[in-house]
């Protein structure tokens, strides 16, 4: 009684100890690949579309060189935004959580069911949990907790742990094949479900056949072997056949990433990683979200050495372990923790490494942990039960390790709030990566500074001569500094190195409009749609070079274009709303979307549409009328400083955004609107 009493208050203190860890990690920012399979991905704006996420790659990201299946995964955030009612970041990040918490459930039950198997003791459980914990709590786990598309990671190491402890708990319900059906739903989340097949054919000969590594090459266990890989024969071929199925799915336009220097160094670089993500197991102290590591181009470098090493070193201990049963779960996690990586370490990828790849491979590493810990821990066993001091010694450095992880995840969460915070973060951990300056560049360049900015960028371009991103946005900025020449020079230049990416010509398009280059604008908007049909930037430009030329069919055709790509979209609304106006003669009640509004969210609607149509004054005056109906809209209050900014009233503008910013501070173009005030009106 009093052994579970114990137990419950120390379950009881890891589940307050996560949820304090992940208590301020709920309204963090989007990021990084979150915009084009999220925010920019007008296909999670429909639940209706989930049937066609298990068919169509396309619907997995607005970008084509990412676009595959990953079905499981877009239907999950579907979901988010449906119970949302939008980008509502606190849904998507509890569903992140959620699973999250749900395999730290498992691997509690697996690694009690793997420990009890050659370890009969009381305390079994509590290093089970222990275990489990240590994995909840770990601090590297924080960038696959907060990076929400990185819920890749989570549901496929949540199935697959799934999968395995069906199997291994339940042998007598194997004819059923349930543990097939998780291991299904793996490959429908990532390309690392084939791992199972290797954690099962280890579970089945350590601790089952009760099979050691050496015993594997003995003629006499070949028998063995082969009735155990024709036992899991069934779940291998559906894994595999699935995997296929969504690999091949992939689109024609999914980028692949090849390497300038020979597989082999990629192969080496791999073997370094590995030691990488082992260490960080121990000491979490250098993580960045997007590293600046690089493929090592010469075996006689120094952490090639150090790879090998750690391999042979790896591979040793494996066998050695695997020859007691007392320390076959501790080489069961380290095979757990290497075919992980597999995936990731043979097909060359453009990142070397990834903190959240860490993910699967520390549950399989959290275990052999545990396991060594258990082993020395009841070996001495009489020397903690003799004094209780001793056993307080015990569980105090246990609530040590937890604690300081937990304190980790926690000022780890406020480096993913932002997105200055993060690229700040990156910049300072990898000062080498180019991509992290241009990311932290445009954080500057979003609060309107774009002297910082730009230097931040050419800082940025430096470092990575040839992204093409890079020159975008150099363009973006240049023109903001009113370096006209140097900005198209700019565009010019990252349509050169990405001329089949939509992307360049789609922010050239943008600034042309913005400047009133409307024809060139409209050809850069068309090559842009032409490569990529759903770009957010070329079809928010589309529309506003149609009003600019007063082409009002093509307007409304555009407009109703973009809301069946991006549903309840304001942009194409406030567009419809005035090509409808003005194919009506310009008399809103003549038309069927203009009618006489009676909402705040229809006045709103008739202001941007008089914002579109330059009626600036009319903008204000059904801003007014929305705010009437209901005085805390941030929006309202926006599209007034919006207004009162293009009428040149910058003190206006700027009182009415500082009253959108109090009600609403997180809202983006309020602080766009209020930086355009403040630098005009001094």
């Amino acid at each position: 009684m009093k052994k579970n009493k114990s137990f419950f208050y120390s379950l009881f203190a890891v589940i307050i100890a996560v949820i304090v860890a992940y208590s301020n990690h709920f309204q963090n920012e989007f990021h990084f690949d979150d915009f084009h399979t999220i925010v920019n991905n007008g296909a999670i704006r429909k639940i209706s579309n989930i049937p066609q996420f298990f068919t169509d790659a396309r619907m997995f990201s607005a970008s084509p060189t990412h676009q595959t299946l990953r079905p499981l995964v877009t239907s999950t955030l579907a979901i988010d935004y449906w119970i949302g009612n939008g980008f509502t970041l606190f849904w998507f990040h509890l569903t992140n959580f959620l699973w999250h918490i749900g395999l730290c459930i498992i691997l509690f039950f697996l690694y009690k069911k793997l420990l009890s198997t050659y370890i009969n003791h009381k305390w079994v459980n509590f290093f089970a949990l222990f275990g489990a914990a240590w994995f909840g709590l770990h601090t590297a786990m924080a960038e696959t907790v907060n990076y929400i598309i990185s819920r890749s990671d989570i549901l496929s190491t949540f199935f697959i742990i799934l999968s395995l402890y069906i199997f291994a708990a339940f042998p007598e319900k194997r004819k059923w094949y349930l543990y097939v059906f998780p291991a299904a739903l793996a490959t429908m989340a990532k390309e690392t479900a084939p791992m199972l097949i290797i954690l099962l054919f280890f579970y089945m000969l350590f601790f089952e056949k009760n099979l050691s590594i050496a015993d594997l090459f003995k003629k006499g266990n070949f028998k063995t072997i082969g009735k155990t890989i024709i036992y899991l024969l069934p779940v291998t071929l559906i894994v595999l056949l699935l995997q296929f199925y969504t690999l091949t799915g992939a689109s024609s336009d999914v980028a692949s990433f090849g390497l300038s220097s020979p597989l082999v160094y990629y192969w080496l670089t791999q073997s370094y990683v590995w030691f990488y993500y082992f260490k960080s197991f121990f000491l979490p102290t250098h993580l960045s979200a997007d590293t600046d590591f690089k493929v090592i181009q010469t075996i006689w470098d120094s952490r090639v050495l150090i790879g090998i090493v750690f391999m042979a070193l790896l591979v040793i201990a494996i066998i050695k372990l695997s020859s007691k049963n007392s320390t076959r779960p501790i080489a069961y996690g380290l095979i757990w923790f290497g075919a992980s990586l597999i995936p990731t370490s043979i097909a060359p990828l453009s990142e070397v490494m990834n903190d959240h790849r860490m993910y699967f491979a520390f549950t399989g590493l959290s275990l052999s942990v545990v396991a060594a810990i258990t082993v020395m821990v009841i070996n001495k066993v009489q020397y903690f039960a003799l004094k209780q001091i001793r056993k307080a010694a015990l569980f105090s450095g246990a609530f040590l390790i937890l604690f300081l992880n937990a304190y980790a995840v926690y000022h780890r969460n406020k480096v993913w709030h932002t997105e200055g915070s993060l690229w700040y973060d990156v910049t300072q951990k990898s000062p080498n990566n180019g991509r992290g300056w241009m990311n932290y560049g445009l954080t500057k360049m979003e609060k309107g500074n774009y002297s910082e900015a730009y230097q931040t960028f050419k800082k940025a371009q430096a470092l990575l001569p040839t992204y093409n991103l890079i020159y975008v946005n150099l363009g973006i900025v240049s023109g903001q500094l009113k370096k006209f020449d140097e900005a198209d020079n700019y565009f010019r230049a990252g349509i050169a190195l990405a001329p089949n990416s939509a992307s360049p010509y789609a922010y050239f398009a943008q600034y042309l409009a913005k400047n009133g280059r409307i024809n060139e604008a409209k050809e850069m908007t068309e090559k842009a749609l032409l490569l990529n049909p759903v770009d957010n930037i070329a079809l928010n430009t589309q529309m506003a070079v149609y009003q600019s030329l007063e082409m009002w069919p093509e307007l409304e055709k555009a407009a109703n274009n973009k809301l069946s790509l991006y549903p309840g979209d304001k942009e194409a609304v406030s567009y419809l709303s005035s090509a409808k106006i003005k194919s009506s003669g310009g008399q809103i009640g003549n038309s069927k979307l203009a009618t006489k509004p009676t909402t705040a969210n229809d006045y709103i609607s008739l202001s941007l549409a008089m914002y579109n149509l330059g009626k600036f004054e009319e903008c204000i005056k059904a801003s007014e009328n929305a705010l009437k109906l209901n005085p805390n809209s941030a929006e309202a209050y926006n599209n007034i400083c919006a207004a009162n900014c293009k009428l040149g009233q910058w003190e206006k503008a700027r009182q009415a955004c500082e009253k959108a910013l109090q009600i609403n501070p997180d809202l983006q173009l309020a602080k766009g609107n209020l930086e355009w005030a403040k630098r005009e009106g001094n």
